[in-house]
């Protein structure tokens, strides 16, 4: 299967699926390729946080309005290679949050992941925990899904949850992707480990795309093994990450 599209899921509050799916869309970018962050977290819109300037049309009106476009809604952040790095963040008050959650707009998302892969070599998908419509919409459509949890005892129960919640409507959860942590500290049922990374040094910048640290190369496996490519950035990069998680989705 050639996958464009991967929801990253959080499994429980905190668990940085945000930052994470920021920083993999960074080394992808870093890597040459094109690369769509859709928001589908519209409760906590923490991609908002990283944009700075106005945010019009956003992720919610993508999914309401039917006359809008994915490229209408997404905003372009600079970067440095021949890689592109576009997001589309939710930032809307409750009544249009209320409208982008229905059956109706649920039933857009994946219209405008097709229509993403027309532009973007790969889509990654902020989604919340698998409650919502637009959330179960999100891991409905994508190629592949991972979920991404805490390295705690609260992450672990409710990356099971997760996964009962996703066999519940017939999907399965492919990868698991424990934050803030290191391979040999990670829970055991966990494909991929990403440790703490250095601040964004803006906004609107991933560390990945710039910073040369192993934190760094740990993101660009999970990416590589997410998407089923060769991402080649940072320093002296370890495989083991990498060579797993293929091995395990193979």
């Amino acid at each position: 299967m050639h996958v464009r599209t991967a929801a990253l899921v959080g499994v429980a509050g905190g668990a940085g699926t945000t930052r994470t799916a920021i920083e993999v869309a960074g080394v992808l970018a870093r890597a040459g390729r094109s690369v769509l962050v859709l928001d589908l977290d519209f409760a906590t819109q923490g991609l908002s946080q990283s944009v700075r300037g106005r945010i019009e049309p956003d992720a919610t009106a993508l999914l309401t309005d039917p006359d809008l476009t994915v490229a209408d809604a997404a905003i372009a952040w600079d970067v440095l290679t021949d890689g592109r790095l576009d997001v589309i963040p939710a930032f809307a008050p409750f009544v249009d949050v209320a409208e982008a959650k229905s059956q109706p707009a649920a039933e857009r998302v994946g219209d405008r992941l097709r229509e993403a892969t027309g532009t973007y070599d790969h889509v990654l998908v902020d989604v919340p925990p698998v409650v919502a419509n637009q959330a179960i919409a999100g891991v409905d459509a994508v190629d592949r899904v991972a979920a991404v949890l805490p390295p705690t005892d609260r992450g672990v129960d409710s990356l099971q949850r997760t996964r009962g919640r996703l066999e519940d409507i017939g999907t399965t959860l492919d990868v698991a992707i424990a934050t803030q942590t290191t391979a040999a500290e990670a829970p055991p049922d966990v494909d991929a480990a990403v440790p703490d990374l250095p601040a964004k040094p803006a906004p609107d910048q991933p560390t990945s795309l710039t910073a040369d640290v192993s934190a760094v190369d740990v993101v660009a496996d999970t990416a590589g093994a997410l998407f089923d490519v060769d991402v080649a950035v940072g320093s002296k990069r370890d495989r083991s990450v990498l060579d797993g998680v293929r091995k395990r989705l193979s």
